[in-house]
């Protein structure tokens, strides 16, 4: 082995093979280095914000793809509104596994319905989508409502005339039993035939509605049609009809307290249609003598649903004067 000089550069000769060592002190050596390094951290932050750019995007797909199932299920909600004294069921089926966030707000003359979903996509919640605003929908239901398939009832809540088809939404994977519940409202359940309501052979894992003769059961939730109460999750509302009953029952206390205080506006506002119609009416010399201005001061008191009672009055009142008016109103 031997070492031989040849300009900036040693060789080094060992067995036949030639290896080059590089003069570190030569330009060219450090100003190669600093262009790959260069190259190697733009590279990288090129390809951080790529990444960061496609997660966004993805995120912003998913939101796009909630907001748009929110507001395909309040158009599928327009089928429900019913023809007088109809009830009605209609499955509701995603293509993923959703939550529904049901939202309830009670400002303005009518308040508004919000519905928003977040989807279940690669195993994670999505953000919730832009929630669907309606200002004529009612549902009742839970804040949160999980599954791929649901289903929907409605009924019209008459006080005394229409007001307006109140929704109740459930998840598939929630059964509830109705123990002991009055002749009526088994003639209506068994009407509907929504698989996830029964009035016997209930699965073991149903939610127990019992009514005031039931003994013995450990109840989810309580309805006494003496008192007009619904007890559940250790609070208690009233209810007036049994549209209002049922509402209790599908849904959460604040839920359900929004609606009644939307219902009510939107009641006060129709009478005073009502009221319109009667003088126009009388003015033709058709002689029609309802209250109608007394219901709605009695629905415009109203501060929660244990308040519906004295409504309920009014209501009966104005129901009864118009039915003995020579020209009705409704």
């Amino acid at each position: 082995m031997s070492n031989k000089k040849r300009g900036n550069k040693t060789i080094k000769i060992d067995n036949g093979f030639h290896i080059k060592r590089l003069n570190f002190r030569k330009k060219g050596f450090i100003q190669i280095s600093f262009a790959w390094l260069f190259a190697i951290i733009i590279g990288t932050i090129i390809l951080f914000f790529a990444i960061y750019a496609s997660m966004k995007l993805i995120k912003t797909e998913e939101s796009v793809s909630a907001t748009e199932t929110g507001k395909e299920i309040t158009v599928l909600l327009n089928p429900l509104e019913t023809g007088f004294g109809e009830e009605r069921t209609t499955p509701l089926i995603l293509p993923v596994e959703s939550r529904i966030i049901n939202g309830c707000e009670s400002f303005a003359n009518f308040g508004e319905q919000e519905v928003s979903v977040s989807q279940k996509i690669r195993g994670k919640w999505t953000d919730t989508g832009v929630g669907s605003v309606a200002y004529n929908k009612y549902i009742f239901s839970n804040k949160s409502v999980q599954g791929k398939n649901f289903y929907l009832f409605s009924k019209p809540f008459e006080f005394p005339f229409k007001v307006a088809d109140l929704i109740f939404l459930t998840s598939a994977e929630e059964n509830y039993c109705f123990i002991d519940s009055p002749e009526k409202v088994r003639e209506e359940l068994a009407s509907l035939s929504q698989p996830n309501l029964f009035t016997e052979n209930c699965p073991s894992d149903s939610i127990k509605v019992c009514f005031e003769s039931v003994t013995g059961e450990k109840c989810d939730v309580s309805v006494d049609f003496n008192d007009k109460t619904v007890e559940k999750d250790s609070s208690m509302v009233y209810f007036e009809t049994d549209s209002l009953m049922y509402g209790a029952v599908f849904s959460e206390k604040e839920i359900y307290e929004c609606q009644v205080l939307r219902l009510m506006k939107r009641l006060r506002e129709l009478a005073l249609i009502y009221n319109d119609k009667e003088n126009l009416i009388s003015g033709k010399g058709c002689s029609i003598d309802v209250n109608l201005l007394g219901l709605t001061d009695s629905a415009s008191s109203l501060r929660n649903s244990a308040d519906l009672v004295a409504v309920k009055l009014a209501a009966d009142e104005v129901g009864d004067e118009n039915k003995r008016a020579y020209c009705e109103l409704w």
